[in-house]
C-alpha cells in the first residue's frame, strides 16, 4: 500500500514497501518537474520528528514566530490556557481594543490547534467575540499566549505498534455559555493510543437537561466515528462496533430506546442520527466514569491538575519528554 497526500504543489507519501515509493517518484518525475526533499520533517507549518518509537508532530517554530509577532516572546508563563473562574461576555461597557490585532491572534491560534488540541476550547471561546473585542477578551487571549510560552515544545505523540482499535469520547458542558445558555459539545477519537480527531463547538440549540446536551454531543461523536470507520475501510482496516464513551447514563438510555416520549419528542430529528447507527450496530454507547472522560478538556476550563492529566492521556507531550 502507498498513501499520497497532495496540497497544491506539495506532496507527501509513504508506503509499506520501499520499492513502491521509488516507483512513485520515478513516475512523478517523468511527468512533472519535481524534486525530492527527503524524509518528511516539515509540511504546511507542521514539524515532523520521526523516531524509532513513533512520530512527533509539533509547531514549535510557528509558536515562536507567533509570540514574537505579537510582542509576547518575553511574557510570563501561565500553567493553563484559561482559568476556571474566567467569565466571558460581550462586555458592552469595556474598553475597545484593536480589532485587526485581536482577529489576527485568533486566526493564528486557530491554525495552531492542528497540533495543540489543549488550547482548542479556550481559543474557540475567545473567537466568539471577534466582532467587537474588548480589553477583557484580549486579556484572556494573552493568557493563552502565556500558556504557549511555557509549553512551546509540546505537540502530538503517535507511538508505533499500537492496536488498531478506534474509540470515541463525547462530553458536554450543560448551559456553559452565560450569554445564551447553550451547551458546549466536546468529542475526540483515539486510534490505538493516538489522538486522531478532536472537536469543540457550542451547540446550535438550547437544551432543557444535561441528558439532552450529552445526547447531542454523542450524536456528533457518532457521525465522526462513522466517517473515520469508512476512511479506515479505504486503508483495508474493517472495524465492527465503534465504542463511544459517555459519562451520562440518561443519554445512553435515550440512544438505546427507539420509542419517542415526552422527554425526547422535542429534540430535533437530526439529533436522533445516533439511534439509527446504534440499532445498525455501527457504534455502541458505553458508560465511562467522569474522571476517565477524555473529551472533558474540550468543553470547559479545568483545574490545573485535571488539565495536566487529560493533556498527558491524550498524547499531548513536550518534545523534551521524548529525548
Amino acid at each position: 500500500m502507498i498513501l499520497v497526500q497532495v496540497y497544491v504543489d506539495d506532496i507527501i507519501f509513504g508506503s509499506t514497501n520501499q520499492s513502491l515509493c521509488e516507483e512513485f517518484v520515478t513516475n512523478m518525475q517523468g511527468e512533472f518537474d519535481m524534486s525530492m526533499m527527503g524524509e518528511l520533517s516539515f509540511f504546511l507549518g507542521l514539524q515532523v520528528k520521526q523516531l524509532k518509537e513513533g512520530t512527533f508532530l509539533h509547531q514549535t517554530n510557528y509558536t515562536k514566530e507567533l509570540l514574537k509577532k505579537y510582542d509576547m516572546a518575553g511574557c510570563k508563563v501561565s500553567n493553563i490556557p484559561m482559568s476556571t473562574n474566567c467569565y466571558l461576555d460581550n462586555d458592552v461597557s469595556g474598553q475597545e481594543v484593536d480589532q485587526t490585532k485581536f482577529r489576527g491572534i485568533i486566526g493564528s491560534l486557530l491554525y495552531l490547534t492542528a497540533s495543540r488540541p489543549d488550547i482548542m476550547f479556550s481559543v474557540y471561546s475567545c473567537a466568539r467575540y471577534q466582532a467587537a473585542p474588548k480589553e477583557s477578551h484580549m486579556t484572556v487571549v494573552k493568557k493563552i499566549l502565556k500558556y504557549l510560552k511555557g509549553t512551546i515544545n509540546c505537540g502530538l505523540w503517535y507511538p508505533k505498534g499500537t492496536t488498531s482499535n478506534l474509540i470515541g469520547f463525547s462530553d458536554a458542558d450543560f448551559a456553559g455559555c452565560k450569554l445564551d445558555r447553550k451547551s458546549t459539545s466536546g468529542t475526540c477519537h483515539i486510534f490505538g493510543e493516538c489522538l486522531v480527531s478532536w472537536h469543540s463547538k457550542k451547540q446550535a440549540c438550547v437544551v432543557l437537561s444535561t441528558a439532552e446536551a450529552e445526547y447531542i454531543a454523542a450524536g456528533s461523536c457518532c457521525a465522526q466515528s462513522i466517517w473515520l470507520k469508512q476512511r479506515l475501510q479505504d486503508f483495508g482496516l474493517k472495524l465492527k462496533k465503534i465504542p463511544l464513551m459517555c459519562d451520562n447514563t440518561s443519554a445512553i438510555k435515550i440512544t438505546k430506546n427507539p420509542i419517542m416520549h415526552s422527554r425526547t419528542k422535542h429534540i430535533e430529528i437530526r439529533h436522533h442520527f445516533i439511534r439509527d447507527h446504534v440499532e445498525k450496530g455501527d457504534c455502541e454507547v458505553e458508560f465511562v466514569k467522569s474522571e476517565d472522560q477524555l473529551a472533558d478538556i474540550f468543553t470547559k476550563p479545568l483545574p490545573k491538575e485535571r488539565f495536566f492529566d487529560l493533556r498527558n492521556r491524550l498524547g499531548i507531550l513536550s518534545e523534551n519528554f521524548l529525548s
